[in-house]
């Protein structure tokens, strides 16, 4: 089983590719966590918000496994504590289908492929950054994985 962050935006700031590496890095083997990036649509072509959130869609179904669970993250989300996010990893282990934490765009995503979620989490009540969001979401799963083996990362 593998995690894949699917986010809308390519060219992030160096601090932003640093920091998701670094908790990839330190993810196991058996629990990879992997970037995929999906190019966003021009916001100066004159198109809707519509139909560019349709184009992004249609990228992010391109990029992910036939078979995967697909996780949405959006601000109505489900608001998951640490321990609660270490039990929904180990679950997601014993299904053994790669999971797909999905990021929008700039307009966020597209509602048909939101209903396609088996999940939706949101990270903060707060509107965040959606580069921030890439690094805060690769820290938030290490620090669930290192709480379901009881590693000394997560302190109480």
């Amino acid at each position: 089983m593998k995690l894949l962050l699917v986010a809308v935006g390519t060219r992030m700031p160096a601090w932003v590719d640093s920091g998701f590496d670094d908790f990839a890095k330190r993810m196991p083997r058996e629990l990879p966590l992997q970037l995929v990036e999906v190019k966003a649509e021009p916001r100066t072509t004159g198109k809707t918000v519509e139909a560019m959130m349709a184009a992004e869609a249609a990228r992010i179904e391109a990029a992910l496994p036939a078979r995967c669970r697909r996780l949405i993250l959006d601000e109505r989300g489900e608001d998951l504590t640490t321990k609660a996010l270490a039990k929904r990893l180990e679950r997601w282990q014993d299904g053994g289908d790669d999971v797909a934490l999905i990021i929008g765009g700039p307009d966020g995503l597209d509602p048909a492929l939101k209903s396609t979620a088996h999940e939706t989490m949101r990270l903060s009540s707060l509107t965040l950054p959606h580069a921030m969001v890439r690094v805060m979401l690769a820290e938030a799963l290490y620090r669930a994985w290192s709480l379901s083996k009881n590693h000394p990362y997560h302190r109480e």
